[in-house]
């Protein structure tokens, strides 16, 4: 028979009187905002506009105290396909959320995809943000008008890259700009990229002539004198960027793109209420709102089946847009 030492039994009339040790506020409990083991599904590489916009989502819940332990996780492929299927097959998985935006709506539809976001859970539209024109520090094009006279001379010799599959908005983007230059988007030499972490390492070593992404992607190289900022592609200019918009470099368009999350399909309706009752805590907090002006977002949300209509509307846009072009 063994028997306890005093100290042993010292700890063990301690742990009878406190009892089992406090959940820190949101650790485990599911309650409130809280959703523990939340994961954040990223469907292309790091550094892209998915990936900087979720983890971004994350650290402000976690800041602001909504959710603990966060889990950000890339998927990447086929334009943001491949983690769309993968969401779609996690069917009643209340705690995955998948970072998306314009470029998976496209990618759906240039890849064939067999799996639609009409087949997720619509939660919530997070934000609208300009496109924007860059080159490397070092390119010969000084203004974007210099650039647009070089494209049209020949633009299959000037290559343009783009973080999104066809039909996603840094494809969208260059095209209608082709278009409104009098250039055939047919002959515009688009390089796709999965992501704008892969497009920068592209445009830095010139093997594009010219880069179209969203302007939180590249603020930070811009600002550095590493890139060179030539336009943004919204109907304005943007506060603390010195750089006209399309419009005022005479091409006759603009454009904007969006984010936001989806959830796999067949969450039960409380799941579903709870996710968007988190977006909205995220939303309002003033991380988030920090976040938005830091990285030069505008708020646009939008949540439950508002946004799914929305979603249903973005994707007769792209339909509509590529047959336009003749894409």
């Amino acid at each position: 028979m063994r028997f306890r030492t005093p100290l042993a039994l010292l700890g063990a009339a301690l742990m009878v009187l406190v009892g089992p040790p406090l959940l820190s506020k949101g650790s485990g409990d599911d309650t409130g905002t809280q959703i523990p083991g939340l994961r954040f599904m990223v469907p292309n590489t790091p550094g892209g506009g998915y990936d900087i916009t979720a983890r971004t989502m994350a650290k402000n819940a976690e800041d602001a105290e909504l959710n603990h332990n966060i889990e950000v996780f890339n998927l990447p492929g086929a334009g943001g396909t491949v983690g769309l299927a993968r969401a779609v097959s996690e069917h009643g998985n209340g705690k995955l959320v998948v970072s998306m935006g314009l470029g998976v709506v496209g990618a759906v539809r240039t890849n064939n995809s067999h799996e639609t976001l009409a087949d997720t859970t619509p939660i919530a539209r997070i934000s609208e943000e300009t496109d924007i024109v860059v080159v490397a520090k070092d390119s010969p094009y000084k203004t974007i008008n210099d650039l647009v006279a070089a494209w049209k001379k020949n633009p299959a010799k000037l290559p343009v890259g783009g973080g999104s599959s066809p039909g996603g908005p840094d494809h969208l983007a260059p095209m209608l700009m082709a278009r409104a230059a009098g250039i055939a988007p047919k002959t515009v030499n688009y390089v796709p990229f999965d992501g704008g972490g892969e497009l920068l390492a592209s445009i830095l070593g010139n093997k594009v002539a010219f880069g179209v992404s969203g302007l939180g992607e590249y603020r930070d190289q811009i600002e550095a004198g590493e890139l060179r900022l030539l336009a943004v592609t919204g109907p304005e200019r943007t506060p603390g960027m010195d750089a006209p918009t399309l419009r005022e470099a005479g091409l006759d368009t603009d454009f904007t793109n969006w984010r936001g999350v989806v959830a796999p399909p067949g969450i039960s309706d409380a799941q579903r209420d709870k996710l968007i009752a988190f977006f909205e805590k995220l939303h309002a907090s003033p991380q988030w709102k920090e976040s938005l002006k830091k990285n030069g977002w505008d708020d646009a949300f939008l949540t439950g089946d508002k946004f799914g209509d929305f979603l249903a509307a973005e994707d007769k846009r792209v339909q509509s847009v590529l047959k336009e072009l003749g894409l």
